[in-house]
């Protein structure tokens, strides 16, 4: 089938999934009922879809690493940050050794940088599943910012290991000097490569913004552009293109100033790249599916490499290693928590122990999903004298496997786990926005009043401008007195429109800059400023701007 129309049908049955996943009666996590129907288009048609792992490797993880390091709130990912580096580093390590040799063991019939392959793709987690596992129970804010925290440094660091393990099986050597210093040069150097340019490219956009204007469309491209930028200029200088892509998502977050950036060039970005996630991990999830018939018989005859003719034992196999992997987790996740607490003693702080529920809750969360998936296709299909990867069809069909019932364990298991749990008040809550909201308005109205006496008008205009000036101040008192209220919306004359709009934005200029300013001063989450700013964006749009 011609290419162009394979892609428009991965499309289009991203498109269906949304679809079926909402009309079900019960909940599904979307996952699942992408690879369903991947399934069953390879059940209906040949889309003869033969995947390039390096083509997918950058057609699909730049961009999701990318705006996983631009997203994450940061607040909680310096809080907890020895919590996560504990999970994030140590406990892939830990998973990747263990699971490895378990695997081999287990399956003799896959060599052990084989089985050290697959054990890196299934270190990492993936946050937005279990988002949308949990959305419809209570799970604690703080435990969710760690588990995002950890999936963003620990895709980084499993796929780290996978690279070695590639190459291990490839030239048959490995040696541990060589792969620490690697190492080393490989996460240096790719962070250092996706800071600088990002942190270029926001420089440059900005300096030309300011001397030649700029449209929301070249805005939104070169965002798209720079994971892509990061990742080949690190793989380009033998660095990791993964950190690079991790690394200039995060800087983007910290070198870009909202208060400089039109809003409707963010809030379009905003929706451009939600679209761009949506689509990439469906259209992964789909191309699973498609893929699952052919895997299964490839895996099919690995097992019979081993002696066992009967393909159950492929379930076996992956039950196995679903196990071992929760219990490991599990085990890590309870010792960290033991460091934890004790270091917070240590510190003189109040600590309250987290109930046992919410340490199998983190352990149980810990699903894999489209960075698992990109990382085994990326096994090569050949080896360096041109015979077949060994055993390439049944590590892809175990990483598959263990997505599908990790995802499964963790929609059933967590609502069980958390139902009922009391949980202890967030941080920063309610409270916390309902104060910047009040800090926003005090600040855009003494922009206001200030402006006032900046703005010329005809004499004969005066009785307007008071106008307008009474009915934008008014729309801020109110937000002070008893939150936000839409400005009146009575017709008024064009004259009258025009200054309340200026007024208007430069109010909103003033919001945008007390919540950057409470934001550095570590005095309002991260969250709580991109809510903030989103709703200023949104006022800004009413009026046109």
């Amino acid at each position: 089938m011609d290419s162009i129309e394979t892609v428009l049908i991965l499309f289009l049955a991203v498109v269906a999934s949304g679809a079926a996943g909402r009309m079900l009666p019960f909940a599904v996590p979307l996952p699942l009922v992408q690879i369903a129907i991947g399934a069953l288009i390879a059940s209906t048609m040949d889309l003869g879809v033969r995947l390039d792992p390096q083509v997918f490797f950058l057609l699909f993880l730049p961009p999701l690493l990318f705006l996983d390091g631009w997203r994450i709130p940061k607040d909680g990912l310096f809080r907890d940050a020895g919590t996560i580096l504990e999970l994030a580093l140590s406990l892939v390590v830990f998973t990747v050794v263990g699971m490895g040799f378990f695997i081999h063991w287990m399956i003799p019939a896959m060599p052990l940088a084989v089985a050290f392959a697959l054990a890196a793709v299934l270190a990492p987690t993936d946050p937005i599943a279990v988002s949308a596992i949990a959305a419809r129970v209570p799970v604690p804010k703080r435990l969710m910012h760690i588990l995002e925290g950890e999936s963003l440094l620990n895709d980084a660091s499993g796929l780290v290991c996978l690279r070695f393990a590639i190459a291990a099986a490839l030239t048959g050597t490995f040696s541990a000097a060589e792969a620490v210093a690697t190492f080393l040069w490989l996460a240096a150097g790719g962070l250092a490569i996706g800071t600088a340019i990002a942190w270029g490219v926001v420089r440059a956009r900005g300096w030309l913004a300011i001397r030649y204007g700029s449209d929301p469309g070249s805005f939104i491209l070169v965002s798209l552009l720079i994971p892509f930028a990061a990742y080949l200029a690190a793989e380009h200088l033998h660095c990791s293109g993964i950190l690079a892509a991790v690394a200039a998502g995060f800087t983007m977050s910290f070198v870009e100033n909202p208060v400089r950036l039109p809003a409707a060039s963010r809030w379009r970005r905003e929706a451009v790249w939600d679209l761009v996630q949506f689509a990439a991990n469906g259209v992964i999830f789909i191309l699973l599916g498609e893929q699952l018939p052919s895997i299964f018989a490839g895996a099919v005859e690995t097992v019979r490499q081993t002696g066992h003719h009967e393909p159950i034992w492929l379930a076996v196999y992956a039950a196995a290693i679903m196990a071992v992997l929760a219990a490991g987790r599990f085990a890590w996740v309870w010792v960290s928590l033991r460091f934890t607490l004790f270091r917070a003693r240590r510190r003189g702080e109040t600590v309250i122990r987290p109930h046992l529920r919410v340490i199998a809750a983190a352990s149980l969360a810990g699903a894999k999903g489209a960075i698992t998936l990109a990382g085994i296709l990326t096994l090569p299909l050949a080896l360096a004298d041109g015979s077949p990867f060994p055993a390439r069809d049944l590590a892809i069909f175990l990483a598959a496997t263990v997505i599908i019932l990790s995802l499964a364990a963790a929609s059933i298991g967590l609502p069980i786990l958390l139902k009922g749990l009391i949980l202890p008040p967030a941080e920063h809550g309610e409270a916390e926005e309902d104060a910047a909201r009040v800090q926003a308005a005090e600040a855009a109205i003494r922009a206001i009043e200030h402006a006032q006496r900046a703005i010329t008008a005809d004499p004969s205009e005066a009785d307007l401008q008071a106008q307008a000036s009474l009915r934008v101040l008014t729309y801020y008192r109110e937000r002070i007195d008893a939150g936000s209220a839409d400005p009146d919306s009575a017709e008024s004359t064009r004259l009258v429109r025009d200054v309340e709009r200026r007024l208007f934005k430069v109010g909103l200029k003033a919001e945008r800059e007390e919540l950057v300013r409470l934001a550095r001063q570590r005095r309002l989450g991260s969250e709580a400023v991109q809510k903030l700013i989103r709703e200023a964006d949104l006022a800004e749009a009413r009026l046109g701007g």
